[in-house]
This record gives structure tokens, C-alpha cells and sequence, in this order.
């Protein structure tokens, strides 16, 4: 639906979702609440948000209900509150119903790990411990170790996760420091690629299935190496075809609509 109002030029993209639009609201973009309801109420939309590093992926969902005044929000796949970028944001009964769809789908990240250490949660929420000397670590063993963490792999997920194990939360036995053995799930690797080496830290890119899990990757590669490693740095770049370029913040979105309330 394009809105004839002379002041308001925005775009609605089709993809690959059955019929349910997508919004796309840009930086160039007016667009007021109201229309934001109305669209909602009448067939749903995805919204494009990049969320900032240290908000949940529920925060973020708790602050559009807010802001938009619609109750009927979710999103398209968890991202940890350390991490940053793409969240596919499902608005009204007509979207939030093909959510599932959206998380079948492949996602794309840019990735730091530091190796020499260890983190109870395979990321930088948690201090470190396992401190491990590196200076044998050379670059031709950190890329065989990439090469070889290609295609399908056996993954265990982090225990500080929302995974669920017999209707409980990972993270909800981790935090009452209980262990259990999990059992590893079958993943796929399109892509594990670094993009630059300066130890202890490695920046690498992934494109991978659904439920995988980029600080394990981390963590698995430090093993490999023998020496441990966690995950300092995550951001969504994509879904599938639908990038981080089309993505607002909550401050910018929230800007639009406040310019725009005052027309």
C-alpha cells in the first residue's frame, strides 16, 4: 500500500512471505503512527529494526509496543543482548502468524573472537578464566581450523542460551550453576570466513541455518586450537535476502514519528 499524502513517501516491498507486506521505513521516510496502526490492523507488516548492543530482543519488542501503541508485535529470531543488527519486526495478526517462516530462514553475521580464554557464557557477558599462553598459534592453523568448520557440523549449545531442555531454559539451570549433558544439534555452515587476524582477536563472517549458534562456533574454534575462545563482538548483517542496510534504530524510528506527529 503506497499513501497518496504529499508529505509521506515511503516504500512497501513484496517478499517471499505469502502475501504479507514488508515496511520498509528509511531515513528519508515520513510516516506517521496512525498509518503504522492502520496498516497493522488491516495486513500486517514486518518492520526493520537495528537493535543496539546491551537491549534484549524482547526490550526491543516491549519498546514498539509502546511506541506504536499495538499489542500484536514479535520478532523473527533472538538476538543476545550483547549482540547488534537485523530484527525482523513482526506487527499485527497477519504477521506475527508467519513468523516462523522468517526464522527458517539463513542469517548472515559479522563476528570478533579473542582465543587464549575462556567465558562460562562463550561471550564477553562473563569474565574471563582458562588464560592460555598463544604466541605458538600461527595464522595457517587458525584458517585450517575455519576451512575445516565448513557445511553441516554437530553443535552443543551455549548452557547460558534460551534453548530449551525438557521444557526448561538453558540459562535458567546455568544461573543456579546446574549441569547437564546436552545433547549436540545438526547445523549448516554456508559460509565461515575470516576477514582479518590480529591475535588474540579474529574478525570473521558467517552464513549459516537456523539455530546456529555464532558464540559456540567461537568457542569451538578456540578448542580446536587448544587454547579456548570466546565471542567479543556479534551483528546480524541479513536474513536471507533482507539487509541491515534497510534497518532503523529505535531513536531514528522514533524521530520519524515524532516529526511527524506535529505535521
Amino acid at each position: 500500500m503506497i499513501l497518496l499524502i504529499k508529505w509521506i513517501k515511503f516504500k512497501i516491498y513484496w517478499i517471499r512471505i505469502k502475501v504479507i507486506k514488508v515496511l520498509y521505513i528509511k531515513r528519508n521516510t515520513s510516516i506517521t503512527r496512525s498509518e503504522i496502526q492502520r496498516e497493522a490492523q488491516e495486513n500486517g507488516l514486518f518492520l526493520y529494526i537495528d537493535k543496539q548492543q546491551d537491549w534484549t530482543s524482547h526490550d526491543v519488542v516491549a519498546k514498539l509496543r509502546t511506541m506504536l501503541k499495538i499489542k500484536k508485535i514479535g520478532h523473527s529470531g533472538t538476538l543476545d543482548p550483547m549482540a547488534t543488527g537485523l530484527l525482523i519486526i513482526a506487527i499485527g495478526r497477519g504477521a506475527t502468524k508467519q513468523i516462523s517462516e522468517l526464522q527458517a530462514m539463513s542469517k548472515s553475521y559479522t563476528a570478533t573472537m579473542k582465543i587464549g580464554a575462556t567465558t562460562k557464557t562463550d561471550d564477553a557477558e562473563a569474565n574471563e578464566e582458562n588464560l592460555k599462553d598463544i604466541s605458538h598459534i600461527n595464522e595457517k592453523e587458525i584458517k585450517n581450523v575455519f576451512l575445516n568448520m565448513q557445511g553441516e557440523i554437530a553443535q552443543i549449545p551455549p548452557m547460558f542460551s534460551a534453548k530449551k531442555v525438557k521444557g526448561q531454559k538453558l540459562y535458567h539451570l546455568a544461573r543456579k550453576n546446574i549441569e547437564i549433558e546436552l545433547e549436540p544439534s545438526n547445523v549448516f555452515l554456508f559460509e565461515n570466513k575470516i576477514t582479518n587476524i590480529n591475535l588474540p582477536y579474529i574478525s570473521f563472517e558467517v552464513k549459516c541455518s537456523k539455530g546456529t549458534y555464532i558464540r559456540a562456533i567461537a568457542r569451538d574454534i578456540g578448542n580446536e586450537l587448544g587454547v579456548g575462545g570466546y565471542l567479543t563482538q556479534l551483528r546480524r548483517t541479513s536474513i536471507e535476502n533482507h539487509r541491515i542496510e534497510d534497518a532503523l534504530t529505535l531513536m531514528e524510528l522514533q524521530q520519524i514519528i515524532d516529526e511527524n506527529e506535529s505535521i
